[in-house]
């Protein structure tokens, strides 16, 4: 019976051309819903670049008193975008890009504030502000483009995060670099063994001075009539102290101008070099382009080969202006005294440096009379324009390496002799003026003390006592530090001399320096590197997908494998006419009368039974399902590329959802009728919001998590991603076993509880069919 309904179904089906051409499109639709789908979503962050997001720098940049150089986050922020092709960076004006954002010419707009670099150089304050950029998103353009631009703002944060700790990391390196080689300089070594010296002299002091207070205190038990000479020695003394002090105070004023000159002068050396050494730069490009000019345009040409001698003229004033900064910081060095063993050094690295200058001043001046002679034969000789060219760009080229040179020789021999010198002129004073002061309250104890020796000799010798006490405590002060400076110098030499291994401290101290050297002798970018971001992703993919086309493909192929089971309920007859009956069974064209109304199950008293109708129509409906699953699987294979590492799988994965959806919304349709296909769209939409295909099922509100097992769509859909990608365990065997098992409710409803609704089904029909219009 089942054969004999399908074979006359695929008779009727196949009867004429447009039977044919229907069929045939029954089984391409639904093929091509997930085709296009699909490719429309293959690579869609691949062309994020197309994205319009808007740039706008207003930073104003820094300059602080510790670091005398000018800083400009932004500029350095445009420049790494400049370099980035992640989105389509445009960069304009604050103004435009907030009305680019409202108007959607942009997706999005970052702004850079004008006070971005102070806020950021606040780290080395009390008061630290956080930097901030302003992030400007418009987010009804689309749903998915602001989580793109959100992604390029957070790689801007982190880029500047990264490089900002880079940058400070390896100023730090190379500033520990710097003290270490000064440390180890013969300038230092003769420093310290002048202080060791001095020190040595002034322990010395300290201790006979203990000792003829000690000695004081013991001829007051003896002779009282010493205190008047006493008293006018202790003022002598503190007057003494006070002059000491005086001298002291203009010795600290001649530091802190040296001080200040070289950090005025510092400023002046970075100012004019990096002025010059850019003009160079231009010049040479401007030169190139006027002697380019030169078959062209020559009188074009000569106009800017004078003009440029004109501007490297002017620049001249450049050099006067650090040359004059150099004089005075060697006045405030003359100030010093003559026993000073690092003033002379000072003076002649300074005089070396204008010397230098003075030379590349010379080669500026030559420059300016090349450009002005060239400007005059490129009218006339285009040979000797060619050599004027070659003899003005090594004339250039002589000129930035003559800036070159005083920009090191500065930085090598001048800079770190003019920070030492201050900050050791400044030490000593600090330290010895300390110690007058205490010599200075000493004396006014003894000054007060005197004044009342005749009425309390004892009390006066115990005060003595004291005093000796903190002179000798003063003195061992002086002497500890002695021994930590020869230690500290010895280690910094290597134990040079051959017997400081006997010593653990100063083994321990040579430990110390080795560290430091090892530290800052290593790559200080790569340390700067590393500080920055301590920390590397390493990406490791499981069960790797191809791309976003293939990681989708699941999800829109098992979608259109059910609309494609609504299509085919859609367009075929579910119930099977009296007439077919008659035919199947052999009694004509029409069934005898006592069969009673047309409908379900009114032949079962001939052999026809309601499973018999049941199965015999859904046997076309089957077939038609399976092509429309063979169809898209092997187009997603073989037509559009996707991923799948195990094809016969995949195609398992569509026939078995195309038998289970047809079949199910083949017997909502044949039990409950145009209802039954009404049940089946909202079927189709509560599965594509909760089948986990887009989003993962955690993400989605509780409702879903709770419908996520009892739904077809997430089985199918895990199915095809292991038969795709690779299965763990038997995971693939799993899904494919919990995807038939709805086969069940389905031939359940259709083959026994049917029976008690074919009748609810006929009334609801002859009523919709009453109103004329459903």
């Amino acid at each position: 019976m089942i054969w004999g309904i399908f074979k006359r179904d695929m008779c009727h089906a196949t009867r004429n051309v447009i039977a044919v051409i229907v069929s045939m499109g029954l089984v391409v639709v639904p093929a091509l819903y997930a085709w296009f789908n699909i490719a429309a979503s293959w690579d869609p962050y691949g062309n994020t670049k197309a994205l319009k997001v808007a740039v706008a720098n207003n930073d104003k940049g820094y300059k602080s008193d510790l670091i005398p150089v000018r800083v400009n986050v932004g500029e350095t922020i445009i420049s790494t975008l400049h370099a980035n092709d992640q989105l389509d960076w445009q960069f304009v004006k604050s103004d435009k890009a907030i009305d680019g954002v409202k108007s959607g010419e942009y997706y999005a707009a970052i702004v850079i504030p004008k006070g971005f670099s102070a806020d950021m150089m606040t780290l080395f304050s009390p008061d630290i502000k956080h930097a901030q950029l302003k992030y400007y998103l418009n987010e009804k353009i689309n749903p998915i483009a602001p989580h793109i631009t959100d992604q390029g703002a957070t790689t801007v944060v982190n880029t500047i995060d990264k490089t900002f700790a880079k940058t400070i990391a390896q100023v730090g390196l190379d500033l520990a670099s710097s003290i270490l080689h000064y440390s180890q300089s013969p300038q230092m070594a003769e420093y310290m063994r002048n202080l060791n010296g001095n020190l040595t002299t002034m322990a010395d002091t300290l201790s006979g001075a203990s000792q003829q207070v000690t000695s004081y205190s013991q001829l007051l038990g003896s002779a009282n009539d010493i205190v008047d000479s006493t008293g006018k020695l202790l003022a002598s003394a503190t007057k003494a102290g006070k002059q000491a002090q005086n001298a002291l105070k203009q010795g600290k004023s001649g530091a802190t101008s040296l001080t200040s000159a070289g950090a005025n002068v510092t400023s002046s050396v970075n100012t004019a070099l990096d002025q010059v050494s850019g003009a160079f730069d231009q010049v040479a490009a401007k030169v190139n382009k006027a002697f380019d000019a030169i078959g062209k345009d020559s009188d074009t040409a000569a106009s800017q080969l004078a003009t440029l001698s004109e501007q490297v003229s002017s620049g001249e004033s450049l050099y006067d202006t650090y040359i004059t900064s150099l004089n005075h910081m060697r006045e405030s060095v003359e100030q010093l005294p003559d026993s000073d063993s690092a003033k002379q050094a000072l003076l002649e690295a300074i005089d070396r440096e204008i010397t230098l200058l003075e030379a590349a001043k010379g080669d500026s001046q030559k420059l300016a009379q090349q450009l002005k002679d060239a400007s005059t034969q490129v009218t006339q000789d285009t040979a000797a324009a060619e050599r004027s060219r070659k003899e003005i760009l090594n004339r250039i080229t002589s000129a930035k390496q003559s800036i070159s040179n005083v920009r090191d020789d500065y930085a090598t021999n001048v800079k770190p002799k003019i920070d030492a010198l201050a900050s050791t002129v400044s030490t000593l004073i600090s330290q010895t003026d300390s110690m007058i002061t205490q010599l200075s309250g000493t004396a006014d104890d003894l000054d007060d003390v005197t004044g009342d020796v005749g009425t309390n000799v004892t009390s006066i010798r115990s005060t003595l006592g004291a005093i000796a006490k903190k002179l000798d405590s003063s003195a061992a002060t002086v002497k500890e530090l002695i021994t930590k400076l020869e230690t500290g110098g010895n280690a910094g030499d290597g134990n040079s001399d051959g017997d400081d291994g006997d010593n653990d401290a100063s083994s321990s101290d040579s430990g110390e320096s080795d560290e430091l050297r090892a530290l800052a002798t290593a790559n200080a970018s790569t340390l700067s590197t590393l500080i920055s971001a301590p920390v590397a992703l390493h990406r490791v993919s499981v069960y790797p997908i191809a791309n976003y086309g293939s990681a989708m493909a699941p999800f829109y192929t098992i979608l259109s494998i059910w609309v494609g089971a609504i299509i085919l309920c859609a367009m075929l007859k579910v119930t099977i006419s009296d007439r077919e009956k008659a035919h199947v069974l052999g009694l004509g064209d029409t069934l005898p009368r006592i069969a009673g109304p047309s409908g379900p199950g009114n032949a079962s008293r001939w052999g026809l039974r309601l499973y018999h109708e049941y199965f015999g129509r859904y046997a076309i409906f089957a077939l038609l399902a399976l092509l429309q699953g063979t169809l898209v699987c092997l187009g997603d294979t073989y037509f559009l590329g996707v991923q799948a590492n195990h094809a016969l799988q995949f195609l398992a994965v569509g026939w078995l959802a195309a038998l289970v959806f047809s079949n199910i919304v083949y017997t909502l349709t044949v039990s409950f009728g145009d209802i039954g296909k009404a049940v089946a769209v909202v079927l189709l939409v509560m599965q594509v919001a909760g089948s986990g295909g887009t989003f993962p099922i955690e993400t989605l509100p509780k409702f879903f998590q709770m419908l996520y097992p009892f739904l077809p769509f997430p089985h199918a859909i895990d199915a095809m991603h292991a038969a795709m990608a690779g299965s763990y365990g038997n995971e693939y065997l799993l899904d494919m076993v919990y995807l038939a098992l709805f086969l069940i409710p389905s031939l359940l409803l259709g083959l026994v509880l049917r029976k008690p609704v074919i009748r609810l089904n006929n009334w609801v029909s002859r009523n919709l069919e009453s109103t004329k219009v459903m």
